[in-house]
């Protein structure tokens, strides 16, 4: 069978691939560019090239993520590997990253290094992205997932930055220690919300705590008090309905300059305060 590549574009789009993600599927398929792909589009397909393709068609089809058939995904100006052992990283947990670093730069001129703890890391972006932009700051990373930290293991390995994994479920392993800054985007999607359908190919528990999809944060929230130095900063990521009973759990457990950030999409997605 003859397939020209104009033809292997056509059947994704057939299937219901968006035309960006049909380009980079077969961009990585034939090592070329989205540019040349368009500039040969009478090009014959290898063989071997639209079997693959093909395979990858069906996938991205029946809903897997692009960032799993093509193993990467950018966050924060990174490559990061990633595979079904953790979320995708999303756009809008890049208002994390930055919020957390304004704060590591505001106290830049601390007479000790500075520390931070990413919570739940998963493939590790938040964690690689501040040790990136911030290479002086002490970095901690957890997960309850040993596959997760092997994943995040090697993203620190391939993007040569140094930052201390952790096997543990949320503060456990950072007993008796205390930081300047936490991060955390926990699993708070309630089990029983209809948009979990959509998410089938990501891990559950990364995504939802159960039945009640405060309970992770409230975990978090709980237990940061006593793992924080004096004006300290914990950020949490939410679901767009949260923020008020995030705002109101903070201020129970004594936190102060409480604050709310908007996503790009102008949905309430984290809210910080400093320790009390």
């Amino acid at each position: 069978m003859t397939v020209r590549i104009a033809d292997a574009l056509a059947h994704a789009r057939a299937q219901g691939l968006a035309r960006l993600d049909a380009q980079l599927l077969l961009s990585r398929r034939l090592q070329q560019s989205r540019a040349w792909l368009l500039a040969h589009d009478d090009d014959v397909m290898p063989a071997q090239e639209w079997a693959a393709f093909e395979s990858d068609v069906t996938r991205r089809a029946a809903g897997e993520p692009l960032a799993y058939i093509v193993g990467q995904r950018e966050f924060h100006g990174l490559t990061l590997r990633v595979t079904p052992a953790v979320l995708v990283p999303r756009p809008e947990t890049e208002l994390l990253v930055e919020w957390g670093l304004e704060h590591l730069v505001a106290r830049r001129a601390s007479s000790r290094p500075l520390t931070a703890i990413d919570l739940g890391t998963g493939s590790g972006a938040i964690a690689l992205a501040i040790k990136h932009s911030h290479p002086a700051v002490r970095m901690m990373a957890v997960d309850r997932s040993q596959d997760a930290l092997q994943v995040a293991r090697a993203n620190a390995g391939a993007l040569g930055l140094e930052v201390e994994f952790a096997l543990s479920d949320w503060w456990v392993a950072a007993a008796g220690r205390t930081f300047d800054l936490a991060l955390a985007n926990p699993p708070y999607i309630d089990a029983d919300d209809g948009h979990l359908q959509q998410l089938s190919h990501e891990p559950a528990d990364a995504l939802t705590p159960g039945r009640d999809g405060m309970s992770a944060i409230r975990e978090v929230i709980q237990g940061a008090p006593m793992h924080l130095n004096a004006g300290a900063v914990l950020l949490v990521e939410h679901g767009y309905d949260q923020a008020p009973a995030v705002r109101d759990l903070l201020g129970r457990n004594g936190f102060f300059d409480i604050e709310t950030r908007n996503d790009l999409a102008g949905i309430p997605r984290c809210t910080g305060a400093h320790r009390g």
